[in-house]
């Protein structure tokens, strides 16, 4: 990651668990360029943190918004970044 990258945090909320959201999320943030992690929440949600370029920032949360076909995202709900969120890699958490 150069220096400019930036952290970021979202919730989604909608038909986004059970429907592949979270691998859409790694595989998305592979292709992008961004580093992070997305798990799901007890109340439905999905939880993402992401660090990357301005650029690739603005390319994920429009794809987060889109969510795969299964999906129907309501909203996207921007959170304070885990200042835990790796500078490399993309996991899918169980936490």
């Amino acid at each position: 990651m150069s220096g400019d990258a930036e952290a970021r945090g979202y919730v989604i909320r909608g038909r986004v668990q059970g429907v592949g959201f979270r691998w859409f999320v790694q595989r998305t943030g592979v292709r992008l360029g961004v580093a992070g992690h997305v798990r799901n929440l007890p109340d439905g949600g999905v939880e993402v943190h992401a660090r990357a370029v301005a650029e690739a920032l603005r390319a994920f949360e429009a794809a987060l918004r889109q969510g795969p076909p299964a999906s129907r995202v309501e909203a996207v709900v921007l959170i304070p970044a885990d200042p835990r969120t790796p500078d490399t890699g993309f996991r899918v958490e169980e936490w």
